[in-house]
């Protein structure tokens, strides 16, 4: 199967990725979503940049297919972290709220139905980090007020007990805690081994794409070896103090599985690199982003009429 080459997205300031969050949501009998003025997220056509590098130049702005009919809501597994322990600092980790609060808004307003799962199963531990006062945004506000997302949360499914033929795509949320839990996780390896074998979208933001290093294809050759992707860079990581605590620098990981690791023009600023079905976030920031991407495939994968 022959590869499109990969795309980089950037954020035009003052906008968001294109959302087909209506076009779902109308699909799926809920009204159509109507964020207040200055929202961050907006349901009216939004404008995004995509620099295509083999035209050396940024693509034409255009606006997000509109959806035809479905034969159900798309299904999309977001699959946590059950690592709570930093290293050998004695403190604690997991995975970064924000990361799974914005896509976990961003599909289920679109009307995509989401199964939530970890390598344990039942709760899976927040970073407290991400939960302190400072670090609060829209989403992971609404999540704290949203009782039936936190019981959701706390009664994930084993991963080991997941299917990918359930599903239409695949979402990796992530925080410091995927480092430790699922690079090696065979249930995990063998989910994201079926999804890329049905040719279904699999996304995955911040340290999540650890989750690609030990994959393969059906015919044995590494998952990442050429293909482009972003993830939480050596000098965020730098900046946050804890080069030396995480197992292995993502960054260098990735490169070293023979992915074309590319990070955007700032750190901690939202940058999404789209590789055919592969997603790919850099950092808390990428999460909505990246979530946007996959409603876009989403929207593909189901049929499609100009807008």
């Amino acid at each position: 199967m022959s590869q499109q080459p990969a795309t980089r997205i950037d954020l035009v300031p003052g906008s968001v990725l294109p959302s087909v969050g209506n076009e779902l949501r109308d699909l799926a009998g809920h009204p159509p979503r109507t964020d207040a003025p200055g929202s961050r997220r907006t349901t009216t056509p939004a404008i995004a940049r995509a620099r295509c590098p083999e035209l050396g130049m940024a693509a034409p702005e255009a606006r997000v297919p509109v959806m035809k009919a479905v034969s159900h809501n798309p299904r999309v597994l977001m699959v946590l972290t059950s690592h709570a322990t930093l290293g050998d600092t004695g403190r604690a980790t997991g995975f970064w709220l924000e990361e799974f609060a914005a896509p976990y808004y961003v599909l289920t307003d679109a009307g995509v139905d989401v199964t939530l799962c970890s390598p344990l199963g039942g709760q899976p531990p927040i970073d407290p980090v991400s939960d302190e006062p400072g670090g609060q945004t829209d989403d992971t506000k609404r999540f704290h007020e949203d009782v039936a997302a936190q019981d959701r949360l706390a009664t994930t499914l084993p991963l080991a007990d997941v299917a990918a033929g359930d599903f239409d795509a695949v979402f990796f949320p992530g925080g410091h805690g995927p480092l430790w839990d699922l690079p090696d996780n065979q249930s995990s390896i063998d989910l994201i081994e079926a999804f890329v074998a049905a040719g279904k979208p699999v996304a995955a933001v911040c340290h999540a794409p650890v989750a690609f290093a030990h994959v393969t294809n059906d015919d044995g050759t590494p998952f990442l070896a050429g293909r482009d992707v972003t993830a939480f860079s050596d000098s965020e990581e730098a900046a946050v103090g804890l080069t030396d605590v995480v197992p292995e620098l993502l960054e260098d990981m990735l490169v070293a599985a023979g992915a074309n690791y590319s990070k955007g023009p700032a750190d901690f600023g939202p940058f999404v690199v789209v590789d055919g079905t592969l997603i790919t976030g850099q950092n808390p920031a990428s999460s909505a982003p990246a979530a946007n991407a996959l409603l876009a495939q989403l929207s593909d994968d189901h049929g499609t009429a100009s807008s």
